[in-house]
Parts: C-alpha cells; sequence; structure tokens
C-alpha cells in the first residue's frame, strides 16, 4: 500500500508550518525583525520539508530534515536573543516540540510496520 500523500504526520508538520508563518502577524509582532523573519524563513522550510516527505512513497531518511528544522526552531529564540518577544518565542518552543511528536510518531509506526 502506497503512503505517498496520507500519512498525517507529513500534514501535520505542513500545518504546522504554515502556523508557524503566520504567527507574528496573529500576535502583532511583525516589526520584531529578527523574531518575525526566523518565524517566516522557518515556517517555509518546516512546510516545504512536510510537502516532500508527503510526496514520497518512503521518504527513505528525509524525515529527518522536518526534525532538525525543529531543533533550529527550538534554539534560534536563545541563539538570536528574542526570549523577550514571548509570543513568539513560545510559539517557536510549541511548535518545535509539536514537530518532533509527530515525526516521531511516524519513526514509531513506520517501525512497527516493518516488525509486522
Amino acid at each position: 500500500m502506497s503512503t505517498m500523500w496520507r500519512r498525517w504526520q507529513d500534514w501535520a508538520v505542513v500545518a504546522l508550518g504554515v502556523v508557524l508563518f503566520v504567527a507574528p502577524f496573529v500576535f502583532g509582532q511583525t516589526s520584531q525583525g529578527v523574531a518575525a523573519s526566523s518565524a517566516y524563513v522557518l515556517g517555509v522550510l518546516i512546510a516545504l520539508a512536510g510537502l516532500l516527505n508527503a510526496a514520497m512513497r518512503e521518504a527513505g531518511g528525509l524525515e529527518i530534515i522536518p526534525v532538525v528544522l525543529a531543533v533550529v526552531l527550538f534554539v534560534i529564540p536563545f541563539a538570536f536573543g528574542f526570549t523577550a518577544v514571548t509570543a513568539l518565542a513560545w510559539s517557536a518552543w510549541i511548535i518545535a516540540v509539536l514537530i518532533a511528536l509527530a515525526v516521531g510518531s511516524l519513526f514509531v509506526t513506520q517501525r512497527q510496520r516493518a516488525t509486522a
């Protein structure tokens, strides 16, 4: 059975990327240069990574891309010093954890299929 375009985890990653992209607008933080730019760039990259994984029958290791981006997303508020921009910092941290959970769920599902 083909899993192309069917894994909910890939679509969750896409949705989280979109949420991250719109977070500066939702919270009225578009004037926060580094914080907003980080959300825009990483939001697009995360959404594209999710689409890439969704489009492939077997991602063949590409599932790691959203995880790497999630780690970067989690660290960026500290690295770029915008932890005081609480709405965007917390958005980054929460979305990073949710991406890690979604991709972790995909790994668990794949492992269960492989052993079955």
